[in-house]
């Protein structure tokens, strides 16, 4: 079994020595940095960048630079997404994001973990696991989710929330470890 084949899997993985990642990995990184050297008024070299790092990638997707992922290739990212500036999606499993979620500023996505003995750190050894935010979810600036995540739809984490453990639809959550404080109803629509 390969490195990436394992890693594919969710098993421990070599990910620092392995040649085929690091050639991946350099890749995401060159097109992250072609990608947030571009001007944010050219649209069409940043949507075709953004494509070829992203290859499942929503229409109307807007991400702001600078932008990073490990990998681009694990990530699936639906219609009307918003990216704010500083996302990192560490994506050595997939990261899937619905239709018409916000990522504030800083937020952090990482399907990554490393073995507690440092001796097994040492060895490059790592496992990552998905993360899914359904469709509506909107993450505060500066929040983190944790490796085998899935928040529920139209759910709202609080800035600054570190998710470690699922988070059900519809409700707002917050802090950290990130926890569910109440349901959303129809006592938080606002008139415009």
């Amino acid at each position: 079994m390969t490195e990436r084949e394992k890693m594919d899997a969710g098993l421990w993985y070599d990910a620092n020595f392995d040649p085929e990642l690091l050639a991946a990995r350099r890749r995401a990184d060159q097109l992250c940095a072609d990608y947030n050297a571009l001007p944010p008024g050219e649209d069409a070299g940043r949507l075709a960048l953004l494509r070829t790092l992203i290859p499942d990638l929503g229409e109307g997707v807007t991400i702001l630079s600078p932008f990073y992922a490990d990998y681009g290739s694990n990530c699936r990212i639906g219609d009307g997404c918003f990216l704010n500036h500083g996302v990192y999606l560490m994506d050595g499993a997939s990261i899937t994001l619905g239709k018409r979620c916000f990522l504030g500023p800083g937020c952090g996505l990482y399907t990554a973990s490393h073995p507690l003995l440092a001796v097994q750190r040492a060895q490059g050894l790592e496992r990552a696991l998905p993360i899914t935010l359904e469709d509506d979810v909107w993450l505060g600036g500066n929040v983190v989710v944790l490796q085998g995540v899935t928040i529920g739809h139209s759910s709202v984490i609080g800035a600054g929330s570190v998710v470690t453990r699922d988070i059900p639809a519809g409700v707002v959550a917050a802090g950290s470890p990130c926890r569910v404080l109440r349901l959303i109803t129809e006592a938080d629509r606002i008139t415009p």
